[in-house]
């Protein structure tokens, strides 16, 4: 990219939002070559400034807002525009729910080849901020606890550093917030630090460093500690290796290196959404995969007859033993999706749950749902481009997608919870 396109500056007419968080405008060019417009909301007249130029697309920075969204609003933090932890703080509420199912729309229409799928609007969160009861912070070359920096198109603003430090966060629980501004820490092999809070207020810090012998570690306030060595392995140091949880009416188990909803209080609400996608008769034997620490694996025991339930994290599945002592009708496997699904296909399933990573589901593990042929799948999805990809893969095998439910987990964010429900044809 020359000089003259980054300073040239030029008007946009911005249409709909990207996944991503990412406004789209269109240029004057012979192709209306797409401007991904960061910081801007479908309706509003710009002008931008060119900061990452490819043949068929383009970055663009706001040099000035000409006609302004009336659901503009000023952002609360003061690292707004520089951190990327947060894309949508200016932007009204509300209008952040419509843009979320837009854009899930958008991917199912694109990727997934649905004409026009049925997404329901999406479900607020209970609190729109200090909702994350558990943050993660990397570490700036000075030693710093910061974010990454903001990525604008083919470039982190040409800082040297690629984590910027903070002072706030208004997505997090204001006890971490307290928790973080109580570190005084002076740990040179530190690559990120993990703090979280339980349901009681419980709080837990997990260190990962690049050592493999675990620091010593003095504390003048309640907390536990623990620490992720090189190998894998969790060390406690403090007090003890896990947290209470309390979602679905009930308690959880917690470990320090095991995943659970960020969003506790939204977390409850999902729970809900997948029982009454699954359409339980009461007989049916189901296949979880990504089961976690149990939370869906409780719910679905409940009313089903018999649960396999898979997990690759040994510890979170040492967790879900904890937290599923009551049932009888649970089998946990401990291994990879593609693993298990070797050793299960034998078997029949009514009905397959899935809560994969952001990453989706492979190509290997899509392969055995279909041969197993489940007649329903519900595919719990926190990223809507993966989601679209693998309802395609499954669509030639016959299914077909009955609705999608967009739910908002993250705030502030571009990231946006989808609860499919897909049938067999």
């Amino acid at each position: 990219m020359g000089s003259d396109a980054s300073s040239a500056v030029t008007e946009l007419q911005l249409t709909s939002m990207a996944h991503g968080g990412s406004a789209l405008g269109r240029d004057s060019s012979a192709n209306e070559r797409v401007t991904f417009v960061p910081f801007g909301i479908p309706g509003e007249k710009v002008a931008v400034r060119i900061v990452d130029e490819k043949p068929r697309y383009a970055y663009a920075e706001i040099v000035d807002i000409i006609e302004p969204s009336p659901d503009r609003i000023a952002p609360r933090c003061q690292h707004y525009g520089v951190c990327g932890g947060c894309h949508l703080q200016h932007v009204s509420y509300d209008r952040q729910l419509s843009l979320k199912r837009e854009v899930v729309v958008d991917q199912l229409q694109r990727i997934a080849k649905i004409a026009n799928p049925a997404v329901g609007n999406t479900i607020p969160s209970p609190s729109s901020w200090n909702y994350r009861n558990s943050v993660s912070f990397s570490i700036t070359k000075s030693g710093q606890l910061g974010f990454h920096r903001f990525f604008r198109g083919g470039t982190t603003d040409d800082h040297d550093d690629p984590v910027v430090p903070i002072q706030e966060c208004h997505i997090i629980d204001s006890r971490l917030l307290d928790l973080f501004r109580d570190f005084d820490l002076e740990l040179p092999d530190l690559t990120r630090l993990t703090l979280r809070v339980g349901a009681y207020g419980d709080l837990l810090v997990l260190f990962e460093i690049d050592s493999v012998e675990p620091p010593s570690l003095e504390v003048d306030f309640p907390v536990n500690a623990s620490i992720l060595l090189p190998t894998g392995e969790v060390a406690n140091l403090v007090g003890e290796n896990k947290i209470q949880e309390h979602c679905a009416g009930r308690d959880w188990q917690v470990s320090a290196s095991s995943f659970f909803q960020v969003n506790p209080q939204a977390a409850e609400t999902l729970v809900s959404l997948v029982m009454d996608r699954a359409q339980f008769s009461g007989s049916e034997n189901v296949l979880e995969l990504y089961s976690g620490i149990g939370l869906f694996t409780e719910a679905l025991s409940n009313r089903a007859s018999h649960i396999v339930a898979v997990e690759a994290s040994p510890n979170a599945v040492a967790d879900a033993e904890v937290n599923l002592a009551d049932t009888d009708n649970v089998e946990l496997y401990q291994g990879d999706a593609e693993v298990a699904m070797t050793h299960l296909s034998e078997q029949e399933f009514d009905l397959v749950v899935l809560d994969p990573p952001r990453t989706g589901v492979s190509f290997n593990v899509i392969d055995a749902i279909v041969n197993i042929e489940p007649r329903r799948i519900v595919y719990v999805s926190c990223d809507p481009a993966t989601l679209a990809r693998d309802i395609r893969r499954l669509t030639p095998a016959g299914y077909a997608l009955v609705s999608a439910q967009t739910l908002d987990m993250f705030p502030q964010t571009y990231h946006v919870e989808t609860i499919a429900l897909l049938e067999k044809r």
